[in-house]
């Protein structure tokens, strides 16, 4: 750090500030408008950054490559930088909805028994717990464990002729579970299927939310068409096993997603391993599918999780991983999949709408 003294004006900090990029963005901090509050007095430089996303994943990296380009300044004897966020808004939502939800995220596989509910719930909790405004949709129709995976059985008494939905870790949730005696059978056609998924967005009184994570249910069927009918989606995500069988069930549900002409945001590869006591791993269900797949059909390949007892016993009690052990190799995992899926929906949306700033708390 230079402490020449000089004449040090906020353009100076600026020039160099634009040789530092936002790494997912490809441009610079200054042409993107995210830097914010540039002073200058006696040599100190104090500024803030307005990331894309509270989960941002290169916060650590942006923070200190702005860091290093002001510091290198002759005149430079402290610099200060804040941390805030401002989630961009997807104009198509906001055009279609006409209501305050600026992402929306669906979690989906083309068959059941992959973990795509404990996905959502886990990403839903991350994106919430780092300060975002986060609900969870339960649009899984016909196995709505959402309410349990979240420990929760109950929503407010309506106002105003609005449902309220629960809350939980942060997150506001919604599903039919909520909504049918436990163990009820649904037994629902199209119309009834889309009915329940218009109110769902319309009817219930959520408040403005930067995400909106959708648990869609498992396979190709009328709920996923009723909700692309009903919201614009940000993105899709597949869930799928490492085998064979649900890779084959997974490119199904992605060519789904294309055919609806829905943004793939990526591939996770759930139960992917089982780490032993020696530190060696088990592929219990196969090696590599989810990769292999994202290669075939040329999509990002988001990550593996691996598998992890815990998960389901978090899941049974209403206690997701993320918040149980969320130093654990597994939460860890999770954690790198809601940080890559923000990052992914801050690319498509950036510049399309300004947001409200949420302070990040360190």
């Amino acid at each position: 750090m230079s402490t020449d003294s000089g004449s040090l004006s906020t353009e100076d900090i600026e020039s160099a500030l634009r040789k530092v990029n936002d790494p997912e963005l490809g441009k610079d901090l200054v042409s993107l408008g995210m830097i914010k509050d540039l002073a200058v007095e006696d040599g100190k430089v104090t500024f803030t950054i307005e990331l894309t996303t509270p989960a941002c994943p290169l916060r650590s990296q942006i923070e200190a490559d702005a860091r290093q380009a002001v510091e290198s300044l002759p005149g430079v004897s402290e610099v200060e930088i804040h941390l805030t966020s401002d989630v961009p808004i997807d104009d198509q939502i906001q055009d279609r909805l006409q209501r305050p939800i600026r992402n929306s995220i669906a979690i989906a596989s083309g068959k059941g028994g992959v973990g795509k509910s404990t996905v959502a719930v886990n990403v839903a909790v991350v994106l919430a717990n780092l300060g975002s405004r986060v609900g969870l949709l339960d649009a899984d129709i016909y196995g709505p464990n959402i309410p349990t995976m979240m420990g929760v059985d109950t929503i407010p008494a309506p106002e105003d002729n609005k449902l309220l939905p629960a809350e939980a870790y942060g997150v506001k949730l919604m599903s039919i579970g909520f909504l049918v005696q436990p163990g009820q059978p649904l037994i629902w056609r199209g119309p009834m299927l889309h009915s329940a998924i218009q109110q769902f967005i319309n009817d219930v009184k959520c408040g403005e939310l930067d995400y909106l994570i959708i648990d869609l249910p498992p396979g190709t069927g009328d709920a996923q068409l009723s909700l692309a009918q009903s919201i614009p989606l940000s993105g899709g995500v597949i869930v799928t096993l490492p085998q064979k069988v649900s890779i084959e069930d997974a490119r199904r549900g992605l060519e789904m997603f294309r055919v609806m002409d829905i943004p793939i945001l990526g591939i996770v590869e759930n139960m992917s391993y089982l780490e032993l006591a020696d530190g060696s791993r088990m592929d219990v269900f196969g090696q590599g599918g989810g990769e292999q797949l994202a290669q075939v059909t040329m999509v990002p390949f988001i990550g593996a999780i691996p598998l992890d007892p815990t998960v389901r016993e978090g899941g049974d009690v209403g206690v997701p991983v993320v918040v149980s052990r969320p130093d654990s190799p597994v939460a860890k995992a999770l954690i790198a999949v809601a940080e890559d899926l923000t990052a992914k929906v801050s690319v498509q949306a950036k510049g399309k709408g300004k947001g409200v700033p949420i302070e990040i708390i360190d």
